[in-house]
């Protein structure tokens, strides 16, 4: 991973505006990595996944949420890194700003690397992200079980597609996006995030407060 993989987020952010965090790079040697999945009340709604990689958390864009149906192939779209302090970001990106509108941290907890050779090595994450296939196991408090994030061709762009693989976690009935609502991190709605940091801070301080 690049010394400025943090440069396009910064770059694309007002930060003295928004509450989101400089945040820093950092590396860690662990076995079992970051991964958070925040619900992103923009222009649309749609949800961020992301993986901790190289001291950075790698993002897609994915516009319908993940799914536990493994014949479900939902459009993850590749955006750019975001610091490791993100993952614990909750709140109201202010109008005028880049990613204006409410975030929720919708799912989080820990991943492992399960992406293989032909001999049955470990093929590192930051190989995995430049080839475009990559598999994960996910311990969330919501997801659990193991996906796969594979780099199309199709659509032009960083454009990837996520899979649920199949496994005992795998399920075509149910549904999370639609019946998991609340924060995984403090049980809120979105509509209650956006009232929280409205009744923190003005009206006129806070453009992005609607009710």
């Amino acid at each position: 991973m690049a010394k400025d993989a943090l440069k396009v987020y910064r770059k694309r952010r007002n930060l003295k505006i928004s509450p989101e965090p400089y945040g820093t790079v950092k590396k860690r040697q662990s076995k079992k990595l970051l991964f958070v999945i925040q619900k992103h009340a923009a222009r649309a709604l749609h949800y961020d996944v992301r993986l901790e990689i190289d001291g950075v958390l790698v993002s897609w864009a994915v516009p319908k949420g993940p799914s536990l149906n493994p014949q479900i192939k939902r459009l993850a779209i590749r955006t750019d890194d975001h610091p490791m302090e993100y993952a614990k970001f909750e709140g109201v990106i202010p109008k005028g700003a880049y990613g204006a509108g409410t975030v929720m941290v919708w799912d989080i907890g820990k991943y492992r690397n399960i992406k293989t050779d032909d001999d049955g090595n470990l093929i590192p994450m930051h190989e995995c992200l430049k080839k475009g296939t990559i598999e994960v196991f996910l311990e969330g408090k919501k997801l659990e079980g193991a996906y796969a994030l594979v780099k199309t061709k199709l659509g032009g762009g960083d454009q990837w597609l996520m899979v649920k693989m199949r496994d005992e976690y795998a399920n075509a009935r149910r549904n999370p996006v639609n019946t998991q609502k609340e924060s995984a991190l403090t049980e809120r709605t979105m509509a209650k995030i956006s009232a929280d940091e409205c009744e923190r801070k003005p009206r006129k301080k806070v453009p992005a407060c609607q009710y």
